[in-house]
């Protein structure tokens, strides 16, 4: 797919990526912090926010064990850890996406209930599905219904369970873009495991859907996982996003910050500029005085009587490439000199029969 419209973006394949800040839970309840981690990925380049619509009694059984690094979340009980973010429903996350309209970026929200998809039905371009939702087919079928994109991860899933997702879906819903991402379900996701050559494959294997990448790992400090998620061939791509990066507790200590996504977007203009599009070798502009001066003639080794014939003994390939390209050597060596010719001299045609 060469081109697609996601939120307020045109994406396209050798392109600037659409870039979600996942800002999640970690405005942690707090109304005008949330404005304010929203105009933080703004500034930085973000084309979306996203936060993620729940209520712990709808996602998580009370005794439902823990899949995080206890060293940064010491929460045991997923349960527990929902109930403590959960407090934002649809009059919070509607005051928020007037601030994002107004600030121009989009705004975007998970939903983990059937509740959640129908009220965000009005305030998202598009809707996002967890990895850990991938087999939810209830969920799946509701968004099916609401006939915008789904961007869908897929993370601790194999390769079935991908493809069975993505059929489901246009099952329920032929004209439905599906955007697939890869994405590891690990937090934080150790760099040897971010295996990012499968977005390479996911590409191969879905030919016909755009493919993206959603990161748990650590941010690094120039952001090459990011970037070489974009150079494998990711043009939608969502990381973690917080204004206390590094932080325990919640998604923090994963979470990207306004700096990181300027030096990201800064690695993508640069690739932008160094991948520019050719369908064949010309000479550039910049390389026309290069060409000339850097290049080499057959010049004069010794002097060269009126009369002696040119051959390699006498003859020397040196810079400039004012003369005769050494190129044409064996056309040059046998011919006379017409006249007396310098050590150290351009040979030209006119100086030879």
């Amino acid at each position: 797919m060469k081109s697609f419209k996601l939120g307020r973006r045109q994406i396209s394949k050798n392109g600037q990526p659409y870039v979600i800040a996942e800002i999640g839970v970690n405005f942690e309840n707090n109304f005008q912090r949330a404005k304010r981690i929203i105009k933080l990925a703004k500034d930085g380049g973000a084309d979306a926010v996203k936060f993620q619509s729940y209520k712990a009694e709808k996602i998580a059984c009370r005794n439902s064990p823990y899949y995080w690094d206890l060293k940064e979340v010491s929460i045991k009980s997923q349960f527990k850890l929902f109930k403590k973010f959960d407090k934002f429903g649809v009059k919070e996350f509607s005051l928020l996406k007037k601030y994002c309209d107004k600030i121009k970026i989009d705004f975007l929200s998970t939903p983990f209930d059937l509740d959640a998809v129908d009220y965000l039905d009005n305030l998202v371009p598009f809707y996002k599905v967890a990895s850990a939702d991938i087999t939810n087919f209830p969920l799946i079928k509701k968004i099916c219904q609401k006939n915008k994109p789904i961007v869908l991860s897929t993370g601790a899933s194999n390769q079935s369970e991908i493809t069975n997702a993505v059929k489901y879906i246009k099952k329920n819903n032929k004209k439905i873009k599906v955007i697939i991402l890869h994405c590891v379900l690990s937090y934080p996701t150790k760099n040897y495991d971010a295996n990012l050559n499968l977005i390479k494959i996911f590409s191969k294997k879905f030919k016909n859907h755009i493919i993206g990448y959603s990161d748990h790992t650590l941010p690094d400090n120039n952001m090459m996982i990011l970037t070489n998620s974009y150079q494998n061939g990711a043009q939608v791509i969502e990381k973690h996003f917080s204004d206390v990066k590094g932080k325990k507790g919640n998604d923090h200590f994963h979470s990207m910050d306004k700096e990181d996504l300027i030096k990201f977007r800064e690695n993508i203009n640069l690739l932008l500029k160094i991948n520019k599009k050719a369908t064949k070798r010309k000479v550039l502009n910049c390389e026309k005085k290069s060409r000339i001066n850097a290049r080499r003639s057959i010049v004069a080794n010794i002097d060269i009587k009126k009369g002696e014939k040119l051959s390699l003994n006498n003859l020397i390939m040196k810079r400039p490439g004012f003369g005769i390209s050494p190129s044409q050597i064996l056309k040059i060596i046998g011919k006379t000199a017409k006249k007396d010719i310098k050590e150290d001299s351009i040979i030209s045609y006119q100086d030879i029969n």
